[in-house]
């Protein structure tokens, strides 16, 4: 769970801009309804398209992400907030069932697995009712470093970042950030060990 930062002044800055900077923003905006509404339909003509037109879902996933690196794969179905704040780097694989809620930037490494079922959240909330009946949101990035492998089922909260080499595994529960060429397992999810180094 993460606090409510301090608003900043009112009509200083989009809702959008808002939310990028980790203020409390309001989703209903029409802005960011619009670019919700444009990541739903390319997800979902990326997760209806044929599986043989590999091309034509590259094309789908260029227009919805902000960044797709070289030899990316991205198994349907794929699912995501507005898919422009999500960066993904060369040689990653995303199997099935992958969950991104990208209100706040998340960035993958090169050379990630993910596993089936993962959930990759930027969103929150305020933990104080009062703000949080008032309809505004929070969001903090998230950030996957390289050659990190996401075990089945594997759920990553707003603001972690897990460290290049890490494994964490199937069903963990991130809420902390994980150091880097580390194993780290359950819910919450903790360090067990050191990466076994290569043979």
């Amino acid at each position: 769970m993460t606090e409510a930062r301090l608003p900043l002044p009112e009509g200083t800055m989009t809702e959008r801009e808002r939310m990028l900077s980790g203020a409390l923003y309001l989703a209903s905006d029409p802005e960011l309804a619009q670019a919700r509404r444009r990541a739903r339909e390319l997800a979902q003509a990326f997760n209806t398209a044929p599986a043989a037109d590999a091309q034509g879902r590259e094309r789908i996933l260029a227009k919805l992400l902000g960044r797709c690196g070289d030899r990316v794969t991205v198994e349907p179905p794929f699912h995501c907030d507005y898919g422009s704040h999500i960066e993904i780097g060369d040689d990653t694989f995303i199997n099935f069932n992958c969950i991104v809620l990208d209100c706040a930037a998340v960035r993958i490494g090169r050379r990630v697995l993910v596993a089936p079922g993962v959930q990759i959240l930027a969103a929150t909330h305020p933990l104080d009712l009062e703000t949080r009946a008032s309809g505004r949101e929070l969001a903090r990035p998230v950030t996957i470093g390289d050659d990190v492998w996401l075990g089945a089922g594997a759920l990553i909260g707003p603001g972690v970042t897990i460290g290049a080499g890490s494994v964490i595994g199937a069903g963990s529960v991130v809420l902390a950030s994980i150091p880097p060429g580390v194993v780290a397992v359950g819910n919450p999810c903790r360090v067990l060990r050191p990466v076994p180094a290569s043979a």
